[in-house]
């Protein structure tokens, strides 16, 4: 079976809009979330949101692609472009060559808003459809590169881009592409918010936003919206190696599931357990050769203690009642990166990916920031409180998405 590898990596966040900026965000524990006033003007609970800054591509991107683009989409355009160059994918070798994308989105509210509201004030044009329709950006990023193989948008929530990498993994291994760009992108507009908002699953710590998202933390209240947009090259192995191409990582292991249950927005963490169960299988490892898990831990009440029943599961810490106070050596470390960035929804399958392979390059784990007192399912696990330096070989990530879909990638330092 074909090998599949990480030959170039791109970022657009919160903590940071280039790989170098991100890695020392992680390494310091630093928070990109921030209280937006305008965002309790516009009606919210929640003034929180993650720092993002829309690019100025004027320069770079003729106005024929930017009328079709939404903020989304510039970051997206951003982080693809750190990837590909990265990747030293030039033009010359776009045109000898079929590269894809899959891209994870579930569209930008925000458009749609903006075209109901305002269409009969503003000039009509077929550049609205592209700017909200889910495909926007993956339709815009393959005809600014010039990508001539797969094109297809991956809309499964916040698995969204977790899928796209693992649904990547596959068009690689069965020999249909050698190589593909694949990422996410989210918004961070005030529309999208709103029926996050309304259904009271953002946080409203609106006087301290650097310690409003707190994954596996007793006193965590909801997650905070953050975005963005990560990308990452993904090749055949062999093929890689013969272009010279720098290699970051593998990626060896893909798991999925569905939660089918009656209950959509509810989490599951038999389902989690499958969808981590599959990757390991798929990579042909056992629970004991990961070092480092990414949680998907967004800071939701019932979230975070659903994904802690299914690690508890599928790496079986001691049992508190047998008076041990050491993990078994299976227990690798864990931290939900979303305690800095807040949850980048369908974005954050991607730039966990590039976060977590950051940490593996860079050798350390980031820490799970503002977790003061443990919920009791968690609190036999190896969460990281403080950066730990160690060498990283094996990661898993973990992504889930509202109707009960799961994803769990594994990557490897080669």
């Amino acid at each position: 079976m074909r090998r599949v590898v990480v030959t170039g990596m791109g970022i657009w966040s919160c903590i940071g809009q280039d790989l170098l900026t991100v890695t020392e965000s992680l390494r310091q524990g630093r928070s990109g979330i921030v209280f937006d006033s305008k965002r309790i003007e516009y009606g919210l609970q929640s003034g929180l949101v993650g720092n993002v800054p829309i690019p100025n591509v004027k320069a770079e991107l003729q106005r024929y692609f930017r009328d079709k683009m939404s903020d989304d989409g510039m970051y997206a355009y951003c982080a693809a472009k750190q990837a590909l160059t990265f990747a030293h994918v030039t033009d010359k070798y776009l045109l000898k060559n079929s590269m894809g994308i899959l891209w994870g989105n579930d569209g930008n509210p925000s458009e749609i808003s903006h075209f109901y509201t305002d269409y009969k004030n503003i000039e009509l044009s077929p550049s609205l459809f592209y700017r909200y329709h889910t495909s926007s950006t993956t339709s815009n990023l393959a005809n600014i590169f010039g990508l001539h193989g797969i094109s297809l948008t991956i809309e499964a929530a916040c698995a969204s881009s977790s899928h796209a990498i693992g649904l990547a993994l596959m068009f690689i291994r069965t020999g249909m592409q050698d190589t593909i760009l694949v990422g996410g992108s989210c918004s961070t507009n005030k529309e999208s918010a709103v029926a996050i908002d309304a259904a009271t699953a953002l946080s409203l710590r609106n006087n301290d936003p650097l310690h409003a998202s707190r994954p596996f933390d007793k006193d965590r209240d909801g997650f905070v919206l953050g975005g963005g947009a990560a990308a990452l090259v993904l090749e055949e192995y062999e093929h890689a190696v013969e272009r010279g191409a720098t290699i970051l990582a593998e990626v060896c292991g893909y798991g999925f599931s569905s939660n089918g249950i009656e209950e959509i927005s509810m989490p599951s963490a038999e389902g989690e357990y499958i969808a981590m169960k599959r990757a390991l299988d798929d990579a042909g490892l056992q629970p004991s050769d990961i070092d480092y898990v990414n949680a998907h831990a967004t800071s939701t009440i019932a979230g975070d203690i659903e994904e802690a029943k299914a690690l508890t599961r599928l790496f079986a810490p001691p049992n508190p009642s047998s008076g041990s106070s050491e993990t078994s050596a299976s227990s690798p470390y864990i931290s939900s990166t979303k305690s800095m960035t807040g949850h980048e929804n369908w974005m954050a399958g991607a730039s966990e990916a590039v976060y977590s392979i950051l940490m593996m390059q860079n050798g350390f784990v980031a820490p799970n920031i503002n977790l003061e007192n443990v919920i009791d399912e968690a609190k036999d696990f190896n969460i990281v409180r403080e950066t730990i330096y160690t060498p990283i070989r094996t990661v898993l990530s973990n992504s889930s998405g509202m109707g009960g879909t799961n994803s769990a990638l594994v990557f490897r330092k080669i």
